[in-house]
């Protein structure tokens, strides 16, 4: 579950173009929108894309996301649980 998690945080600074951040600095149980990384909606549809496009999880209501997307820790027991990649 770590190595997961390092490469959840990994693919989200990829992504997401975050340049001023580094994998240190997120921690498992940040939030990832709001006070904790600042995401935003937009972002949102980009860690969609990204749980179908790696890790072959297709979420059928976007709404889901708000629970999933909570923090890393969240998406990665989310991810080993429904992963088909």
């Amino acid at each position: 579950m770590e190595a997961l998690k390092q490469e959840l945080k990994s693919k989200i600074i990829e992504v997401l173009n975050l340049e001023d951040i580094a994998i240190e600095d997120i921690n498992d149980n940040d939030p990832l929108f709001g006070d904790g990384l600042g995401l935003d909606s937009i972002d949102a549809l980009e860690l969609i894309v990204l749980l179908d496009k790696e890790y072959g999880i297709r979420l059928a209501d976007p709404k889901q996301g708000k629970a999933i997307f909570e923090s890393i820790e969240t998406m990665a027991a989310y991810i080993a649980e429904n992963r088909t990649k």
